[in-house]
């Protein structure tokens, strides 16, 4: 039976700005691998039918590289794809993101299915996670600071 993880995070970002992180490249490549790992995109077609290819550099030189294709694209609202590794034996899994507007945050539901066992599902969960901290952190808020005021 395949595996399936299911990671929900709240970003402080409206669905339209975590939507545009999730579908332009000079965004992605800032946050769409956890750390050490940094980010290369050097394709990346958002609409039905287009591709996209994340190359994931380790500080040691490896670099791991994902792809896959585009199955829907509901701007601002939800992403389907599909993903799969080069130089990997695994199948291609199928990722499912949705965006949910929480007054000014947007909370995002991300599903990732068909994995061929739970070592494999754990490994990703364990990305996605790293993954999507960075993300959060392109929009965390700076608390306003309020004018000084002495006490007499």
């Amino acid at each position: 039976m395949a595996e399936r993880m299911q990671l929900t995070r709240l970003v402080p970002a409206s669905p339209e700005e975590v939507f545009e992180a999730w579908t332009r490249a000079e965004i992605l490549s800032r946050w769409f691998a956890p750390d050490p790992l940094s980010a290369s995109v050097p394709e990346l077609d958002a609409r039905p039918g287009g591709r996209f290819r994340v190359e994931m550099h380790d500080p040691r030189g490896v670099t791991h590289v994902v792809s896959g294709t585009y199955r829907e694209v509901e701007p601002n609202q939800r992403l389907v794809f599909t993903w799969a590794w080069e130089g990997v034996e695994s199948p291609e899994t199928l990722v499912s993101v949705e965006l949910r507007p929480q007054g000014a945050d947007t909370e995002l539901v991300l599903t990732h299915e068909g994995f061929p066992d739970v070592a494999f599902r754990d490994q990703h969960l364990h990305g996605w996670t790293g993954s999507t901290e960075k993300l959060a952190g392109l929009f965390a808020r700076v608390p306003a600071t309020g004018e000084e005021s002495s006490a007499e």
